[in-house]
C-alpha cells in the first residue's frame, strides 16, 4: 500500500531481513520487509503463528537485531546505534505492552510504572507524579498501592498500558495486548489504546490474532512466512498538524 509522501513517517523500514540459525535449520523469519508508518497511525499486524509478527515488532523497535536492511525511527537510523544508545532511545520515545504484562510482582502498581523512569534518570519525586498521572489516565489511581497479584487481568493490563505511556512516547509497540483477556476486558483495553492514539497522536503497532482488535486500527498488515502478503485500510488516517 502506497503511503502519502506528504505524511510525517515515524517508522520507515526497507528490505529488513532476519534469519535464525538453529545449527540444524535456518528459519527465515523476515524476508525483505518494507514498511512505512506515518505518525499517529494505528497498525495491526496479523498472520498465523510463526509467520514473523513478533520478530518484526522486535526488529523495528530495536529489541532484536536483523541481518540486513534499514530501519529509521523518527528519522534516526537504529542500525547505527550501539546497544546502550538503543536502550536510551527506546526509554525516551517508545512504550511496550505485552500479553504477559511483565510486571514485577514485588512492586506496587505505581512502583511498576515509575521504575522505567527512575532507571532512565528521572528524579524519584517527578517519577512518582508522572506514574500517578498515568494511573489516573487508565482509571486506576485508587489501585496505586496494589501489587499485581491483587489486581484482575484487565487491571494488570491497564497498569502495563500506563507504564507504556508514562514517558509520553511517540510509538507504542503492543504484542497481543488483549490475548489473555476476556472479550469485554479486551474491548476496554482497545478503547484505551484508541483514546491514547487520538488524544496523544501516538503511533501504535499492534500484533494480534483478533479481528476485533484489527478493526479498531487504521490499517491491517497480513504476514505469512516472513513476508507482508497484503495490507488493508480500515479507516482513514487524519494526521494531526504540528
Amino acid at each position: 500500500m502506497k503511503i502519502d509522501e506528504s505524511l510525517d513517517l515515524v517508522i520507515d523500514a526497507k528490505d529488513v531481513v532476519k534469519t535464525y540459525d538453529t545449527g540444524e535449520v535456518q528459519v527465515h523469519a523476515l524476508q525483505g520487509i518494507d514498511l512505512q508508518v506515518p505518525r499517529g497511525e494505528m497498525v495491526a499486524v496479523m498472520g498465523p503463528s510463526g509467520c514473523g509478527k513478533t520478530t518484526l515488532l522486535n526488529c523495528l523497535s530495536g529489541l532484536d537485531t536483523f541481518d540486513s536492511g534499514q530501519v529509521s525511527i523518527n528519522g534516526e537510523d537504529i542500525v547505527r546505534m550501539a546497544d546502550n544508545e538503543k536502550t536510551e532511545f527506546r526509554a525516551q520515545g517508545m512504550g511496550f505492552v505485552f500479553q504477559t504484562y511483565n510486571l514485577l510482582p514485588v512492586l506496587s502498581a505505581v512502583e511498576n510504572i515509575e521504575l522505567p523512569l527512575i532507571v532512565s534518570g528521572t528524579k524519584p519525586r517527578d517519577a512518582r507524579e508522572l506514574a500517578m498521572a498515568a494511573l489516573e489516565r487508565v482509571d486506576l489511581r485508587a489501585y496505586a498501592g496494589h501489587r499485581p497479584s491483587q489486581l484482575s487481568g484487565g487491571q494488570r493490563q491497564r497498569v502495563t498500558v500506563a507504564r507504556a505511556v508514562v514517558n509520553s512516547p511517540s510509538i507504542v509497540w503492543a504484542d497481543e495486548p488483549t490475548g489473555a483477556l476476556d472479550s469485554t476486558t479486551a474491548g476496554d483495553i482497545m478503547d484505551l489504546l484508541v483514546e491514547l492514539n487520538g488524544t496523544a497522536n501516538q503511533t501504535q503497532v499492534i500484533v494480534t490474532h483478533a479481528p476485533e482488535v484489527a478493526e479498531r486500527c487504521h490499517r491491517t498488515i497480513y504476514m505469512g512466512d516472513g513476508l507482508i502478503e497484503r495490507e488493508e485500510a480500515i479507516r482513514p488516517l487524519v494526521q494531526a498538524q504540528a
